[in-house]
């Protein structure tokens, strides 16, 4: 058995985390559900409950990781020989194999976008000719079979490398790359004529669109845009030093995923507002709209590039978590499986994420319960998978394991006070699990 490896420094593992909450949620699903749901309103919302229901479970699952520092099945036999508990490590991963097969199909898209990019192929074209250039791309079989295989290569390529070696050498480039070329686009965002009406737009809140509906819409993106329920941050808390402070860790996590929103936000609203387009387009806002956006300004070819390079680096960092569950679930610590065990789970993914990949174009007749392959596996992961995952993970970590053995655990590291401890344990115990279950019935 190899030795246990580590996060080489607290700063490798915040951006890791950072990374793997940072996906396709925070920059292609919210700005359209914050554009359909009344932009202030929603976003307020999001940042309340982001941090009252995503940080405590959040939390909890560095607590289990950290306290076994094992994979999500064995930590939970670790901590409950004998019960049914470790059945929450095997839902997580199971759900992680089935959002990857669909997610690598999403990155493949944008693999697409970006090679037309770079050949000048998305220049020139109206808001229609984009959407129906959109549905042409998706509904050819052999281009998005290509482009998710180059994906899931990609994934597989940095995982296999490790902990250290692979996937926090890349989130440390990543995730400040990130941060920059959505501050350059944000700046070209803002700058634009009549951009001030898409910042108010998402930062005061028009108090009309406060409803339960949006109130519930923005709880489900909070709680879906950390990743939370999958035991995904179980595994990579199991890589955590006992010096590191887990409270501070989650804050980072849970900061940097709100900063992102934000930028999101601030990228996209100005220059919609500017040049007279709706904020309710939905998801094709990333793909059939902005290029539209782009298409109207100055450099605006580079500035696409520059968004779908952006948009590859969070839907590749957050791949990376999604897969390594699974790959450490398998290899057990033993890193010489690692590299082989990898390419298999890849190759799985790929063959798993054929019918999604068909969906909108050979399988496209093809329905389950009224969805294709792709909006099924996307249904039955974020709104069954996910929630039951996290609720099992509060009631876990609240209610099972015993109080002063969380405790010890958090205060490593921490000078967390015993006041903040308690609050955390009075969320996790009777708020997050009461909100999980109005998203879940919602």
């Amino acid at each position: 058995m190899s030795k246990k490896q580590q996060w080489s420094s607290k700063i490798g593992f915040i951006l890791a985390a950072a990374g793997s909450a940072i996906g396709l949620g925070a920059i292609w699903k919210f700005p359209y559900m914050a554009g359909a749901n009344g932009g202030g309103v929603f976003f307020l919302l999001f940042i309340i409950f982001t941090i009252l229901i995503g940080t405590p479970i959040l939390l909890a699952e560095f607590v289990i990781g950290r306290r076994t520092g094992s994979d999500a099945i064995t930590s939970y036999k670790k901590l409950a020989p004998g019960s049914a508990w470790h059945l929450i490590g095997y839902l997580g991963t199971i759900v992680s194999f089935i959002i990857l097969s669909f997610y690598s199909v999403v990155g493949g898209w944008i693999l697409s976008y970006l090679v037309r990019s770079f050949t000048g192929a998305l220049s020139g074209k109206t808001q229609e000719q984009y959407g129906a250039l959109f549905e042409n791309i998706i509904a050819n079989p052999w281009e998005i079979l290509i482009t998710q295989a180059i994906f899931i290569v990609l994934t597989v390529m940095v995982v296999q490398g490790g902990i250290q070696k692979g996937i926090e050498r890349a989130s440390r480039y990543m995730m400040p790359s990130l941060f920059i070329l959505f501050l350059i686009l944000m700046a070209r965002s803002l700058t634009l004529e009549g951009a001030m009406e898409g910042v108010r737009f998402l930062l005061v809140p028009d108090w009309s669109y406060l409803t339960g509906e949006t109130a519930l819409l923005a709880l489900g993106q909070a709680f879906f845009s950390l990743t939370v329920g999958l035991s995904v941050m179980v595994t990579y808390a199991s890589y955590l030093s006992k010096e590191d402070s887990m409270p501070r860790s989650a804050i980072s996590v849970t900061g940097l995923n709100i900063f992102i929103s934000l930028l999101a936000g601030l990228v996209i609203f100005p220059s919609v507002y500017a040049l007279g387009f709706q904020p309710d387009e939905g998801p094709g806002i990333a793909f059939v709209v902005l290029p539209a956006v782009f298409n109207e300004i100055a450099f605006g070819g580079i500035f696409l590039t520059v968004f779908l390079i952006l948009l590859l680096f969070a839907t590749l960092t957050s791949a990376f978590s999604i897969l390594e569950i699974g790959v450490a679930a398998i290899t057990k610590g033993n890193q010489k499986k690692r590299m082989p065990y990898t390419w298999l789970m890849g190759f799985l993914v790929f063959i798993a994420g054929i019918p999604s990949a068909l969906s909108f174009g050979v399988l496209g007749d093809f329905t389950l319960f009224g969805r294709n392959f792709f909006d099924f596996a996307d249904y039955i992961t974020s709104s069954f998978g996910l929630p039951i995952g996290a609720l099992l993970i509060s009631i876990f970590v609240s209610y099972r394991l015993k109080r002063e053995d969380v405790r010890h655990e958090i205060q490593q590291g921490s000078s967390i006070s015993s006041g903040m401890f308690n609050a955390w344990i009075i969320l996790l115990r009777y708020i997050v699990p009461v909100a999980i279950v109005l998203v879940f019935l919602s």
